[in-house]
Protein backbone atom coordinates (compact mmCIF):
# COMPACT_ATOMS: atom_id res chain seq x y z
CA UNK A 1 0.00 0.00 0.00
CA UNK A 2 1.52 3.34 -0.94
CA UNK A 3 2.16 5.93 1.77
CA UNK A 4 -0.67 8.28 0.81
CA UNK A 5 -3.23 5.46 0.69
CA UNK A 6 -1.90 3.94 3.92
CA UNK A 7 -2.13 7.31 5.70
CA UNK A 8 -5.66 7.85 4.42
CA UNK A 9 -6.64 4.33 5.52
CA UNK A 10 -5.27 4.86 9.04
CA UNK A 11 -7.06 8.20 9.36
CA UNK A 12 -10.30 6.61 8.19
CA UNK A 13 -10.00 3.64 10.57
CA UNK A 14 -9.41 6.01 13.48
CA UNK A 15 -12.40 8.13 12.40
CA UNK A 16 -14.52 4.99 12.10
CA UNK A 17 -13.72 3.89 15.64
CA UNK A 18 -14.33 7.39 17.01
CA UNK A 19 -17.68 7.53 15.21
CA UNK A 20 -18.69 4.12 16.56
CA UNK A 21 -17.82 5.20 20.11
CA UNK A 22 -19.80 8.43 19.74
CA UNK A 23 -22.78 6.62 18.24
CA UNK A 24 -22.91 4.03 21.04
CA UNK A 25 -22.49 6.64 23.76
CA UNK A 26 -25.23 8.86 22.33
CA UNK A 27 -27.56 5.86 22.30
CA UNK A 28 -26.61 4.73 25.80
CA UNK A 29 -27.11 8.24 27.19
CA UNK A 30 -30.79 8.00 26.30
CA UNK A 31 -31.55 4.86 28.36
CA UNK A 32 -32.25 4.45 32.06
CA UNK A 33 -29.97 2.44 34.33
CA UNK A 34 -32.64 -0.27 34.53
CA UNK A 35 -32.81 -0.47 30.73
CA UNK A 36 -29.08 -1.27 30.63
CA UNK A 37 -29.86 -4.70 32.08
CA UNK A 38 -33.08 -5.49 30.22
CA UNK A 39 -32.92 -8.53 27.93
CA UNK A 40 -35.50 -9.08 25.22
CA UNK A 41 -35.41 -12.82 26.02
CA UNK A 42 -33.21 -15.34 27.84
CA UNK A 43 -30.84 -15.71 24.89
CA UNK A 44 -30.53 -12.00 24.17
CA UNK A 45 -27.75 -9.72 25.35
CA UNK A 46 -28.50 -6.65 27.42
CA UNK A 47 -26.92 -3.28 26.77
CA UNK A 48 -24.72 -3.88 29.84
CA UNK A 49 -23.52 -7.18 28.40
CA UNK A 50 -22.71 -5.56 25.08
CA UNK A 51 -20.83 -2.76 26.83
CA UNK A 52 -18.85 -5.28 28.89
CA UNK A 53 -18.09 -7.39 25.83
CA UNK A 54 -16.94 -4.48 23.67
CA UNK A 55 -14.86 -3.15 26.56
CA UNK A 56 -13.21 -6.53 27.06
CA UNK A 57 -12.62 -7.00 23.37
CA UNK A 58 -11.15 -3.54 22.75
CA UNK A 59 -8.94 -3.72 25.84
CA UNK A 60 -7.68 -7.16 24.92
CA UNK A 61 -7.12 -6.51 21.23
CA UNK A 62 -5.51 -3.08 21.47
CA UNK A 63 -3.31 -3.47 24.57
CA UNK A 64 0.17 -3.92 23.08
CA UNK A 65 -1.56 -4.28 19.71
CA UNK A 66 1.58 -4.76 17.63
CA UNK A 67 3.56 -6.88 20.08
CA UNK A 68 1.26 -9.32 21.89
CA UNK A 69 -1.55 -11.69 21.03
CA UNK A 70 -4.89 -9.90 20.81
CA UNK A 71 -6.55 -12.36 23.18
CA UNK A 72 -4.99 -11.56 26.54
CA UNK A 73 -4.78 -14.39 29.09
CA UNK A 74 -6.57 -12.34 31.77
CA UNK A 75 -9.68 -11.78 29.63
CA UNK A 76 -12.74 -13.81 30.63
CA UNK A 77 -14.95 -13.44 27.56
CA UNK A 78 -17.69 -15.67 28.96
CA UNK A 79 -18.05 -13.44 32.04
CA UNK A 80 -18.76 -10.49 29.75
CA UNK A 81 -22.03 -12.21 28.83
CA UNK A 82 -22.79 -13.80 32.21
CA UNK A 83 -21.77 -11.35 34.92
CA UNK A 84 -22.22 -12.64 38.49
CA UNK A 85 -24.01 -9.39 39.43
CA UNK A 86 -25.51 -6.56 37.45
CA UNK A 87 -22.76 -3.96 37.18
CA UNK A 88 -23.56 -0.34 37.93
CA UNK A 89 -23.58 2.13 35.05
CA UNK A 90 -20.56 3.89 36.57
CA UNK A 91 -18.53 0.67 36.53
CA UNK A 92 -19.58 -0.15 32.97
CA UNK A 93 -18.68 3.36 31.82
CA UNK A 94 -15.31 3.27 33.60
CA UNK A 95 -14.35 0.00 31.86
CA UNK A 96 -15.77 1.33 28.57
CA UNK A 97 -13.81 4.58 28.77
CA UNK A 98 -10.57 2.77 29.63
CA UNK A 99 -10.97 0.28 26.78
CA UNK A 100 -11.81 2.96 24.24
CA UNK A 101 -8.87 5.09 25.40
CA UNK A 102 -6.55 2.12 24.87
CA UNK A 103 -8.01 1.41 21.42
CA UNK A 104 -7.92 5.00 20.21
CA UNK A 105 -4.40 5.55 21.53
CA UNK A 106 -3.16 2.40 19.80
CA UNK A 107 -4.88 3.35 16.56
CA UNK A 108 -3.50 6.89 16.70
CA UNK A 109 0.04 5.57 17.15
CA UNK A 110 -0.01 3.42 14.00
CA UNK A 111 2.06 4.54 11.04
CA UNK A 112 1.72 3.45 7.39
CA UNK A 113 4.60 1.00 7.68
CA UNK A 114 2.68 -0.90 10.39
CA UNK A 115 -0.07 -1.99 8.00
CA UNK A 116 2.14 -4.71 6.50
CA UNK A 117 3.18 -6.09 9.88
CA UNK A 118 1.67 -9.25 11.30
CA UNK A 119 -0.24 -9.45 14.58
CA UNK A 120 -1.96 -12.45 16.15
CA UNK A 121 -5.42 -12.91 17.58
CA UNK A 122 -5.84 -16.23 19.39
CA UNK A 123 -2.50 -17.25 17.86
CA UNK A 124 -3.86 -16.73 14.32
CA UNK A 125 -1.72 -14.37 12.22
CA UNK A 126 -3.27 -11.33 10.53
CA UNK A 127 -1.73 -8.45 8.65
CA UNK A 128 -2.39 -5.30 10.66
CA UNK A 129 -4.74 -4.05 7.93
CA UNK A 130 -6.71 -7.32 8.19
CA UNK A 131 -6.86 -7.13 11.97
CA UNK A 132 -8.06 -3.52 11.85
CA UNK A 133 -10.79 -4.41 9.36
CA UNK A 134 -11.85 -7.32 11.55
CA UNK A 135 -11.90 -5.15 14.67
CA UNK A 136 -13.81 -2.32 13.00
CA UNK A 137 -16.42 -4.76 11.69
CA UNK A 138 -16.81 -6.45 15.08
CA UNK A 139 -17.16 -3.11 16.83
CA UNK A 140 -19.73 -1.81 14.34
CA UNK A 141 -21.73 -5.03 14.67
CA UNK A 142 -22.10 -4.59 18.42
CA UNK A 143 -22.61 -0.82 18.25
CA UNK A 144 -25.50 -1.50 15.89
CA UNK A 145 -26.96 -3.84 18.50
CA UNK A 146 -26.52 -1.17 21.18
CA UNK A 147 -28.33 1.42 19.07
CA UNK A 148 -31.17 -0.97 18.26
CA UNK A 149 -31.67 -1.99 21.89
CA UNK A 150 -31.44 1.59 23.13
CA UNK A 151 -33.96 2.72 20.53
CA UNK A 152 -36.27 -0.11 21.58
CA UNK A 153 -35.90 0.85 25.26
CA UNK A 154 -36.64 4.52 24.59
CA UNK A 155 -39.69 3.96 22.41
CA UNK A 156 -41.24 7.22 21.21
CA UNK A 157 -38.82 9.24 23.39
CA UNK A 158 -35.90 8.24 21.17
CA UNK A 159 -33.85 11.04 19.61
CA UNK A 160 -32.46 10.06 16.23
CA UNK A 161 -28.66 9.87 16.11
CA UNK A 162 -28.31 10.38 12.38
CA UNK A 163 -30.67 11.84 9.79
CA UNK A 164 -34.21 11.63 11.20
CA UNK A 165 -36.96 10.12 9.09
CA UNK A 166 -38.34 12.56 6.58
CA UNK A 167 -35.31 14.87 6.66
CA UNK A 168 -33.07 13.32 4.02
CA UNK A 169 -33.62 16.15 1.55
CA UNK A 170 -32.29 18.69 4.06
CA UNK A 171 -29.16 16.58 4.61
CA UNK A 172 -27.89 16.38 1.04
CA UNK A 173 -24.49 17.88 1.89
CA UNK A 174 -22.19 15.20 3.28
CA UNK A 175 -20.89 15.59 6.81
CA UNK A 176 -19.63 12.06 7.49
CA UNK A 177 -16.05 13.14 8.02
CA UNK A 178 -17.17 15.69 10.60
CA UNK A 179 -19.01 13.07 12.65
CA UNK A 180 -22.20 11.12 12.17
CA UNK A 181 -24.10 11.60 15.41
CA UNK A 182 -26.72 14.27 15.96
CA UNK A 183 -26.99 15.53 19.50
CA UNK A 184 -30.54 15.25 20.88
Amino acid sequence: MDGTLASAYLADVLRTFRNQKTLAEAALAQVSDAALHHRLDEEANSLAMLMAHLSGNLRSRFTYFLTSDGEKPDRDRDAEFEPPVQPRREDLVAAWDEAWATALESLGALVPEDLGRTVTIRHEPFLVVEALNRLATHTAYHVGQIVLLARHACGPGWHSLTIPRGQSRQARVGTFKQGIVRQP
